[in-house]
């Protein structure tokens, strides 16, 4: 039997045809409609690509034990709804219901966050840890949850919502309405709001041909510069780091988890980021004599993660 993972994003919907180790047989991608209404919902888009890619894969639905789909927003995973979603604005959407029309296997749906934590902790960097968090950093500051070997989810699906934990009282503003939220300060935005604010005071800095040279000042130009030694990128990236550990250090001190990974195409710097910030959050952490040091560590599954932690979904809550 095989299983189908669905990532949901805010311009397309990826799925992928699974086993269950994690092997990806198949996958393809669909552009989403971008506007829904009462009559035709996400749901008939994830039923488009789930019938593309059965047939792309030449695989029979009757093998198929489970589809497990990853939606950003809050989700209500019992019931199979999406409560509220703000990138592509919906409401109160029946996915599993709707998706049941088509399909007769199994259908679970959850917070896109949290089926990357849990992919990481059956098939990637975390297999066989039972408490960690997975914090992906991109656009916002995203977060996963697993409590001895389960999802935490929160009321009504709505918690693990840690880049929206304050950091500094009456700080940055912030995507939420709020001000000073982590993801205001450890979000690759705004990590590319320092790096350009640096530039400005700096034009000597070696940041403005790196930019020039890859067209545009990214999450990687800072780290690309301190790497070679740049004393205005090294400023920035140790900046950055600060704010990153400021708020796994609160974390750690919540949860004690075994391991954090980190998530987003900054995790790519790999130990030239966790190192840095494994030492800081050791440091900040609440009785550092009993039990082990924390570990931070680069989330494995990459593009994949989507895919395969909506597969480690659906084979989980089977």
């Amino acid at each position: 039997m095989y299983y189908i993972g669905i990532d949901v994003g805010g311009m397309s919907i990826k799925a992928g045809v699974t086993d269950k180790d994690g092997n990806v047989l198949h996958k393809t991608v669909l552009v989403t409609k971008g506007e829904y209404s009462a009559e035709y919902t996400i749901s008939n888009d994830i039923h488009a690509l789930i019938v593309k890619l059965l047939s792309e894969a030449n695989i029979p639905e009757s093998e198929i034990a489970a589809i497990g789909i990853g939606q950003a927003g809050s989700i209500d995973s019992e019931r199979g709804i999406i409560n509220y979603w703000n990138n592509i604005p919906m409401k109160n959407v029946h996915v599993v219901e709707e998706l049941h029309k088509w399909h007769s296997c199994p259908v679970f749906i959850d917070n896109d966050a949290n089926v990357a934590a849990l992919g990481e902790c059956v098939f990637g960097a975390a297999k066989g840890i039972r408490n960690m968090l997975l914090i992906t950093l991109g656009t916002g500051v995203g977060s996963g949850i697993i409590i001895d070997g389960k999802i935490y989810r929160g009321e009504y699906g709505a918690g693990a919502e840690a880049g929206h934990m304050g950091i500094v009282m009456d700080g940055e503003p912030c995507t939420c309405g709020r001000r000073g939220c982590w993801e205001a300060y450890a979000s690759v935005s705004a990590l590319i709001r320092q790096t350009k604010a640096a530039m400005a005071a700096h034009p000597e800095s070696s940041m403005h041909g790196i930019a020039r040279d890859m067209g545009e000042v990214n999450g990687m130009t800072a780290f690309k510069a301190a790497r070679g030694g740049d004393e205005t990128a090294l400023e920035v990236v140790k900046q950055y780091e600060r704010y990153v550990a400021e708020g796994l250090i609160s974390l750690q001190n919540i949860f004690r988890p075994q391991m954090f990974l980190i998530g987003g195409g900054i995790s790519k710097e790999g130990e030239y980021l966790t190192a840095p910030l494994e030492k800081m959050v050791y440091d900040g952490m609440f009785d550092k004599e009993t039990g082990d040091g924390i570990k931070i560590r680069s989330a494995a599954l990459h593009n994949d993660a989507g895919i395969l932690g909506a597969a480690a979904l659906a084979i989980k809550s089977l």
